[in-house]
């Protein structure tokens, strides 16, 4: 063999060396690519709503924090803030009758929504399913529209008053401007929210479980403590917090038919920032409303983990 045969064979066994390390590269490129593409595209797929939850959550919500330790004046750190509402007379006031108002709607709205939610599940006569669609109504009547028209009924020359002059009575309920009115219009709105929420757990309970029961001699009280409810317990929770964080804020209600002290937050928040231009008071009582609510969710949180173990 020459040398140029050699020469050329080992021109060849180089340029095919190059050649496939290229390709090997080419590959690693390319596995490297896919890899990365496989790592970023779900975060690059999350980043517009990451983006609008840091923009319209995050971000108010951090600078709410902060402002609401800052003096109105100077701008500087201060505790001022949280003592006022923590620690004035009036403030206190405010709070504790929102959690009474609160704590009474909640029991109210679940004992009543959840025995409206067994009779329309378990009963059914023909009064069952007309209560079945009334109790879809309140979802499409307007907030304002429903507090307006209860107003109506419940005033002391209003709906009831004229009824009952009819049978030569002058019945004056004394219910609006005071904590009865807010209570019975969070019920009327509260009640088919909360029936609602416990239809959907009832519909797995099976009648044939319920019979069964009754077969072995357990009486409705029984069947309800050890049947239904431990199936509903869920979503029980779930209304509670709900009812719960969705009052704690409320101003509609509270606005029109409320009295002027004590107040709701909600109303005493409006104040605070419409009325007084304070706004760092403004953010100090929407930040305690936040932990308020937080308790409840946190229960909610923690009852679910237990469930779950």
């Amino acid at each position: 063999m020459g040398s140029n045969d050699w020469n050329d064979g080992t021109m060849i066994s180089k340029e095919a060396l190059i050649q496939e390390n290229e390709q090997v590269q080419q590959r690693t490129k390319k596995w490297r690519f896919a890899t990365i593409k496989k790592v970023l595209l779900p975060y690059v797929l999350l980043f517009p709503a990451f983006s609008v939850v840091l923009l319209f959550i995050v971000y108010p919500i951090f600078t709410t924090v902060v402002r609401s330790f800052q003096d109105s004046e100077t701008n500087a750190f201060t505790w001022a803030n949280y003592r006022y509402f923590l620690m004035d007379p009036i403030q206190q006031s405010n709070l504790i009758y929102t959690l009474k108002i609160v704590l009474i709607t909640v029991v109210l709205a679940l004992f009543f929504g959840y025995g409206l939610a067994l009779y329309i599940r378990f009963s059914n006569s023909r009064f069952s399913r007309i209560m079945s669609t009334l109790n879809l109504v309140p979802r499409f009547i307007p907030g304002l529209v429903a507090v307006y028209s209860v107003m109506m009924i419940i005033r002391d020359s209003g709906v009831l008053n004229r009824i009952s002059k009819l049978f030569g009575y002058d019945f004056k309920p004394g219910w609006l401007f005071n904590e009865i009115g807010i209570i019975l219009m969070n019920l009327w709105f509260n009640i088919p929210f909360v029936s609602l929420i416990i239809l959907a757990s009832l519909s797995n309970v099976k009648r044939s479980s319920i019979e069964a029961a009754r077969d072995i001699g357990a009486s409705n009280l029984v069947i309800l403590q050890k049947i239904i409810i431990p199936m509903t317990y869920k979503e029980i929770l779930v209304a509670m917090t709900f009812v719960f964080m969705g009052n704690v804020g409320s101003f509609t209600t509270p606005f029109l038919m409320g009295g002027n002290h004590p107040k709701m937050l909600g109303i005493a928040l409006y104040d605070q920032f419409n009325s007084y231009m304070d706004y760092e008071r403004t953010a100090a009582l929407s930040v305690i409303m936040f932990l308020i609510c937080s308790v409840a969710a946190t229960f909610y949180i923690m009852s679910n983990l237990k469930q779950k173990r």
